[in-house]
């Protein structure tokens, strides 16, 4: 059975959907919890909930760009809790766009925040996570498993990100740190939002990405946090380098 009163977990865009029901869902399970995010308002909410799934849960908040932070983020957490045993690289972003459009800053920008800011991350954190013999969970995304038009910008990151897992599993396993990935399908949350679908396109999006997966349906941002509390855990001691498809079978299936 895993101790997870024993163990610091830190889960980076914590303050919205996957990242915050993750957050809580490692509260539940009793072990103390990073919450990072840049909105500070959102990130208390999310304090809250997981002070509702776990009143004795510790906590600490870092409101952060884990673009420019990720230095801070891996001190203070040890400058607090004194180790670190999981790293969840949750924080993504995207941008929508064919390549006729699209325009350097917003290759920079996404690339900064899904690539770049894991590679700090995860360089400031190794050395920690050697010292527990932790683990990394990082969070991609079906689109690095599969292309998409007028997403190229956001599948690049992910696929990158998915060759980034599984290269750095292979760095990091001689020390006995595990190292793996999600890769979410369509989940309900903010997430088509913030790359600009109005509420009236969103709602048709999701109607049709019911058919998009073999399963008939969309995923809830807990089917995520289940499957990272999963790869986090000692339940999954033999794998590493992994990325699993949180997607109703999308991944299987020719483009619909």
């Amino acid at each position: 059975m895993d101790r997870w009163t024993d163990r610091v977990v830190i889960v980076t865009g914590a303050s919205s959907g996957i990242g915050a029901v993750t957050a809580e869902a490692f509260a539940k399970q009793g072990s103390k919890v990073v919450l990072t995010g840049r909105n500070e308002a959102n990130l208390k909410a999310t304090e809250t909930a997981c002070k509702a799934a776990n009143s004795k849960v510790e906590l600490l908040l870092i409101t952060a760009d884990v673009t420019v932070d990720a230095e801070r983020i891996i001190n203070s957490t040890i400058d607090k809790f004194g180790q670190l045993d999981v790293l969840v690289n949750n924080a993504g972003f995207g941008e929508m766009g064919s390549i006729l459009d699209i325009e350097v800053d917003q290759f920079d920008r996404v690339l900064d925040t899904n690539l770049r800011s894991v590679f700090l991350l995860t360089k400031y954190a190794a050395p920690h996570l050697v010292k527990t013999q932790g683990n990394i969970v990082n969070v991609s995304s079906i689109a690095g498993l599969r292309a998409f038009p007028g997403a190229s910008v956001y599948c690049t990151s992910k696929a990158a990100l998915d060759q980034f897992t599984r290269c750095i599993a292979l760095d990091l396993a001689p020390k006995n740190v595990r190292v793996n990935a999600v890769n979410p399908g369509t989940i309900v949350t903010e997430f088509l939002k913030r790359v600009g679908l109005s509420d009236e396109e969103e709602a048709k999006f999701l109607e049709h990405s019911k058919s998009a997966h073999a399963l008939g349906r969309v995923g809830e941002p807990n089917e995520v946090a289940d499957a990272i509390i999963f790869l986090a855990s000692d339940s999954s001691s033999f794998i590493t380098g992994a990325t699993l498809p949180i997607d109703g079978g999308r991944h299987a299936m020719c483009p619909r």
